[in-house]
């Protein structure tokens, strides 16, 4: 393996590290509306309170490797995507002050105002993830220059809304089965119903986004085309939905969460797949698309970094094993929550 391949790996596991863990925080949010009263919202707000800020590390870490390994590609992307990654960055801001907030007053307007921030913020952030990596299998107007020229509504095609939706019916899919572990009682009981109907959809979603993935004419279409992945791609969104599904009905909550979070593996794994080696396709002329071998860093700066992907990595990993190990179980209220 060379050494940009080994990166467009770590990039991977990166976003795939990030959607698992702060996929459920953003499902969580989403979910909000069901509770009914405010112990109900303390009780959703206080299963991810102490947890969404370690999960958002993978985010971070993800865009610090991609502007240092892959450095063009990085200022192509975030200077053609300004604005949706500015409205991206209000809402993480907002999201994160309707938590820390919320508590800070009794008044009832002022929990409504950040009982809707939280909801709106993990909405904005959903679909404006699903919206950008559907830009990216359809392919983004890079020209000759390396320039991504385009307008904030040439990004929101019928394809990229599509993904948009599926993005937030997979997060808010996986955030009820993460919910399903830490409540109890009527809370617990309409999200076990809803999640049903998720999972439904989801997979209706699924299906239709790979089915219209092959009619994109960019090069991240013709690789899913070139690679028998399709079929298996398919077969294997049905069967951990089935999982998933079968373990909730039976009241299996961490093996249908464990499910979920394969399923969110797997959509990073075709969003992945199905770029390689590209990492910015150019819907002007395939050959202007950004790849992992003409818009790395140097030999030597990749190396550097591998070192330290090697070592930081497992930290990652064994910090958020630890946080979720802490913070297992039920919720459960005292003066001390938020």
């Amino acid at each position: 393996m060379d050494l940009q391949t080994f990166w467009f790996c770590v990039l991977g596991l990166l976003l795939a590290g990030y959607a698992v863990l702060d996929g459920y925080d953003l499902g969580v949010g989403l979910l909000y509306p069901l509770a009914k009263d405010d112990t109900e919202r303390r009780v959703l707000m206080n299963s991810i309170a102490p947890l969404w800020d370690g999960n958002e590390v993978w985010l971070v870490a993800f865009g610090a490797s991609l502007f240092a390994a892959f450095p063009d590609v990085y200022a192509a992307v975030f200077s053609g995507f300004y604005i949706p990654f500015m409205l991206l960055l209000l809402a993480l801001i907002m999201r994160a002050s309707s938590m820390e907030f919320r508590g800070k007053h009794p008044s009832e307007t002022w929990r409504r105002f950040w009982d809707r921030s939280l909801f709106a913020s993990s909405l904005g952030a959903s679909v404006l993830y699903g919206v950008a990596a559907g830009n990216m299998i359809a392919g983004v107007p890079v020209d000759s220059e390396r320039y991504l020229v385009c307008g904030f509504f040439d990004l929101l095609g019928p394809f990229p809304l599509l993904t948009g939706l599926l993005t937030t019916c997979l997060f808010a899919m996986h955030g009820a089965c993460y919910l399903c572990l830490k409540t109890e009682g009527p809370l617990h009981h309409r999200i076990h119903a809803w999640r049903g109907k998720a999972l439904l959809a989801f997979l209706a979603l699924f299906l239709t986004v790979l089915v219209m993935m092959l009619s994109q004419d960019a090069s991240a279409a013709s690789h899913l085309r070139e690679r028998p992945f399709v079929g298996t791609f398919a077969a294997v969104g049905v069967l951990l939905t089935a999982s998933t599904f079968l373990a909730a009905r039976a009241g299996h909550h961490t093996r249908a969460l464990a499910s979920s979070s394969l399923i969110v593996l797997l959509c990073v794994g075709v969003f992945c797949g199905s770029l390689y080696p590209d990492l910015a396709p150019s819907s002007l002329d395939q050959a202007w698309s950004l790849d992992i071998w003409n818009s790395s860093s140097s030999p030597g700066t990749l190396r550097i970094m591998a070192v330290v992907a090697l070592l930081g990595l497992p930290l990652a990993g064994a910090y958020s094993a630890f946080m979720h190990l802490v913070f297992r179980g039920k919720v459960k209220l005292d003066e001390t929550s938020y």
